[in-house]
């Protein structure tokens, strides 16, 4: 047998490390998912996501009903980022005091882990977890036009009105705001069931047709549908009154809920804001505040028990509580001797609207 020269097994061994060494480098490397993420690039946001862009401070849900008891929830906000979560308000009561006690601590858990509402229900607590998630995505959407409000006023704003209860049923309002004006209005809750589903799905299409024509809620009642009309003007104008100063235009705030900007670029600046419903025993209260130069310069209740004794008791308390309201600048007041309970529910609807200003 004829051997190979070593000299030859050398030249040839030499092309063979060449040859492999251009192979691999014109191999392309797979894709990573995660690649871009240890770059330093963050990966594409999800649905309903905390809105980054500054926003910082507190933001409350408004309440979310459910069949054991309201739900409301109330962000602390860093930059953006949810850095905690808690319920202000949830079932009490009975079996619902061990309920909301096991599983609300671990929803305000999921909800800062999560960074939105898109959080998984705890076990044994399925309407408390809804309700949680219903208040959560709508203190999310508060931040989100706030944020929309600090980048620009032709960004998109999204703004979800409160519960307006009605004689038939909750009816309540969502308003894209773009430009200073309403591009979209949807109710996302409103009467159902026999008669209600007729007079609903005739009604609400053409008052959301409204909306957008008028851009505010200066809007006609729909024939036939009175209750149905009313609570959806009055939702739609909480959803207007949760603009920030120098989201929109005056026109897109609607009457009474706008904000007249002053010389100096709006420094001077005045907000009408409308708290989140608090219901107590004998009944929802409601607070609107309007807010010039960081101080509350009007307070009233929109809403107040009513019927029997509580005609006397709300004509008697909440005048003096509109008045130390604005004399606190705060929902740091006392409470009216005789009316616990209106005056606890007037402090909570003061206080979120006071966070929907920032303070």
């Amino acid at each position: 047998m004829r051997k190979s020269h070593p000299v030859r097994r050398a030249v040839l061994a030499g092309a063979a490390t060449v040859s492999g060494i251009v192979l691999l480098l014109s191999l392309k490397p797979a894709s990573d998912p995660g690649s871009a993420q240890a770059a330093g690039q963050a990966p594409p946001a999800a649905a309903g996501q905390a809105p980054q862009g500054g926003v910082n401070g507190a933001v409350t849900g408004d309440a979310a009903q459910t069949q054991y008891g309201a739900v409301q929830v109330r962000l602390t906000m860093n930059n953006g980022k949810i850095t905690q979560a808690e319920a202000v308000q949830a079932p009490k009561g009975g079996r619902s005091d061990q309920i909301t006690a096991s599983s609300v601590p671990r929803l305000n858990q999921a909800a800062v882990a999560a960074q939105s509402a898109e959080i998984d229900a705890v076990s044994g607590a399925t309407y408390t977890s809804a309700g949680y998630k219903k208040s959560l995505q709508s203190a999310l959407d508060k931040a989100k036009a706030s944020a929309g409000a600090q980048q620009g006023s032709g960004n998109a704003q999204t703004l979800t009105g409160d519960v307006a209860q009605t004689q038939y049923g909750p009816v309540q309002v969502r308003v894209t705001v773009a430009g200073g004006k309403i591009t979209k209005a949807e109710a996302v809750q409103a009467p159902k069931g026999g008669r209600s589903d007729q007079i609903t799905s005739s009604s609400v299409p053409r008052l959301n047709q409204a909306a957008v024509a008028a851009g505010s809620a200066d809007i006609d009642a729909v024939s036939g549908a009175t209750y149905t009309s009313a609570g959806y003007k009055k939702s739609l104008q909480s959803a207007l009154d949760k603009a920030p100063a120098g989201g929109g235009s005056s026109q897109a705030a609607g009457s009474g809920g706008g904000q007249a900007a002053g010389s100096g670029g709006g420094q001077a600046a005045t907000q009408t804001l409308t708290g989140s419903v608090a219901q107590t025993q004998y009944g929802p209260v409601q607070v609107r505040v309007t807010v010039a130069g960081g101080k509350i310069t009007k307070a009233e209740a929109v809403q107040a028990p009513k019927g029997g004794r509580s005609d006397q008791i709300t004509s008697s308390s909440v005048p003096r509580l509109n008045q130390a309201a604005v004399a606190a600048g705060s929902a740091d007041i006392d409470a009216v001797s005789g009316a616990t309970y209106t005056s606890a529910g007037y402090k909570q609807s003061l206080q979120s609207a006071l966070d929907q200003a920032g303070g």
